[in-house]
Parts: C-alpha cells; sequence; structure tokens
C-alpha cells in the first residue's frame, strides 16, 4: 500500500514550550518530549522538510520577570536562553530516533547551536535534517511568535502548523468559557479585530501580508501534526 501523500512539501511547526511540561509543572518531561519526537519523525518519513520554532515558557517567560521587577530586556533574554535548552532537549530526542537534527540559535551560543544562516538552513532542510530554531528572533520584545512567522518566511515553508492544547481557535477561550465557540476557518484581520490569542499581531501581520496560512490544532491528540501535514479537516485554519 502505496504511503499517504503530504499536502505540503515544507512545514514550519511552532511548539510552545509548555507542549513539554507533560505532567510536570515545571521544566522538560522527557517522556512527552520523546512523544512528540516521534510525531515529528513519523511526519518527517513522509518526506517532509521540517523547520521547528520552540518556546520556552516551561522554563521563564520574560513577561513574568518584569512582573517581578525585571528589567524587560533581560527578562526577555532570559526567556531566549530557555528556548535553547528546550531545543536541546528536543534535538536529543529526534536524534535518539534516528533522526538528523540541526540546532540553530539565534544568539550566539557556539557550544551548542549554529547561528542563523538562511541559506545554510534551507539546505540543511533540502538534505533532509530537521531544522530546529531556538532564541526566538534574538531580540527583546518579539515573541516567538512573530520568530515562527519570520522564520517560515525565510526558509518559505508553506504553512506554520501551531500546536496548541485545544482543538482550534474559538471566540473565548475554550477552558475557561464552555460557550466557546470553534472557528472552522478565520481570515487573518478577523483574528485581529477580535482580539483572539492564536498569535500576537505581529506575527498575524507577517502571515496575512504574505499570505502564509496557519493551522491551528490540538497537540495533545496522538498523530494530529501528521493530520495535519497530510492535509486532513483538523483544527482551525487562518488565511
Amino acid at each position: 500500500m502505496p504511503s499517504p501523500k503530504p499536502a505540503y512539501k515544507r512545514i514550519l511547526l511552532k511548539l510552545s514550550g509548555e507542549s513539554l511540561l507533560g505532567r510536570l509543572q515545571y521544566g522538560i518531561d522527557y517522556k512527552t518530549t520523546s512523544a512528540i519526537a516521534r510525531e515529528i519523525k513519523d511526519v518527517h518519513d513522509l518526506g517532509v522538510q521540517i523547520g521547528i520554532v520552540i518556546g520556552g515558557g516551561n522554563i521563564f517567560r520574560g513577561y513574568r520577570g518584569t512582573k517581578e521587577g525585571m528589567d524587560r530586556v533581560s527578562a526577555d533574554q532570559m526567556g531566549l536562553l530557555a528556548t535553547v535548552i528546550n531545543g536541546i532537549a528536543l534535538q536529543d530526542a529526534l536524534e535518539k530516533l534516528g533522526a538528523i537534527t540541526r540546532l540553530i540559535s539565534a544568539i550566539e551560543v557556539k557550544a551548542v547551536a549554529e547561528p542563523f544562516i538562511r541559506r545554510r538552513v534551507v539546505r540543511h532542510l533540502e538534505k533532509g535534517r530537521i531544522v530546529i530554531f531556538s532564541a526566538g528572533t534574538g531580540n527583546p520584545y518579539f515573541t516567538t511568535d512573530t520568530a515562527a512567522a519570520l522564520r517560515a518566511l525565510e526558509i518559505k515553508a508553506q504553512v506554520i502548523l501551531k500546536a496548541t492544547k485545544v482543538e482550534g481557535v474559538y471566540t473565548a477561550d475554550p477552558l475557561k468559557d464552555k460557550a466557546a465557540k470553534k472557528f472552522h476557518t478565520i481570515r487573518y484581520m478577523d483574528v485581529i479585530k477580535r482580539g483572539l490569542q492564536v498569535m500576537d499581531t505581529t506575527a498575524i501581520s507577517l502571515c496575512k501580508e504574505n499570505n502564509l496560512p496557519i493551522i491551528v490544532f490540538n497537540l495533545k491528540k496522538q498523530g494530529n501534526i501528521k493530520r495535519a501535514v497530510l492535509g486532513e479537516d483538523i483544527g482551525t485554519k487562518v488565511y
């Protein structure tokens, strides 16, 4: 029986730091990280080129530091370093499955990650390596959502897959409002006008200006990354 044909050749997967928590309240649950890695490897085995942007919220969030009185730049830099730690964990889990990976950092940490050089990164993808992007854009005041949109455009990804803990985009937070209704599809401008927490406004605007679709789906359902890549009707499509 022939393998299913992916709907996309090159994707950008956005993972939050919280996706690595598992049952923990803080840090990295390696069993959960390994399970996510297996799903990514399954998609990669279909011949899909994969870039991943990883967040750091399971370790440290910049805005939390500022609430405690930290300087915003210092707090954001700590958050960027947290994403590097998550990137190393995900890289380790993927390589234990036999995947060839490259960890890229937008800030200089030569001992553990390559610097971001667009042509080199594209070449890694073309050679079948899974590329993990860490440290956001390398700048304070920018979220990893914006980094995901930027990197997706730079590597010419066909779609952003935004992994979340709910089924898609809703009229309100479905974990707090049982009356919230899910959108099957929604336009970029409607996301911005309604103030929906899909990605930050900068990220949504970048995607809108460059006609880059976003699929928001539930990461907790096993196999959903593959379903999204195969073009199955899951989650919410922002276009």
